[in-house]
């Protein structure tokens, strides 16, 4: 006697599908896994934009000391932007990081060294008397 495939049991049946507990284990490890991996992508992009503002400055304190011996002076902190254009490849950079994200550049010439933030809410802190120049934020003037 021949068994017709409608009459078969549910365990010989070929399953479609996955179970609410398959299902639950996959999106729980996809859970964890994005746990792990979010701090890291976060953390990155924050070391990218730390990492563009010391090349900057490192660029900035160039084109200064190039200035100095094109002119034999440091440029003004009220002109520095123009004075080094002719040094740089492109427009003054940018701080990218801490609570003055911007361009500006503050005087400090009444310190040496740079020592603590410049009010005003400029980028950078520059004495033109010393040529130092600094990220004007309490979290990165002594870079």
């Amino acid at each position: 006697m021949m068994v017709s495939p409608s009459h078969t049991r549910p365990s010989q049946r070929s399953r479609r599908g996955f179970t609410l507990v398959e299902l639950v284990v996959v999106v729980l490890i996809l859970g964890i896994l994005a746990a792990v991996a979010a701090p890291r992508m976060f953390d990155t992009a924050t070391e990218a934009r730390q990492n563009s503002t010391r090349q900057s400055l490192a660029v900035v304190r160039d084109a200064i000391q190039l200035h100095r011996a094109d002119t034999g002076a440091y440029p003004s902190a009220s002109s520095l932007a123009d004075d080094l254009q002719p040094y740089l490849s492109g427009s003054f950079p940018a701080v990218q990081v801490g609570a003055n994200s911007n361009a500006q550049v503050g005087d400090a010439s009444s310190q040496d060294p740079i020592a603590s933030v410049v009010t005003g809410g400029a980028g950078w802190a520059y004495n033109e008397s010393t040529g130092e120049i600094r990220i004007n934020d309490s979290g990165f003037i002594d870079w």
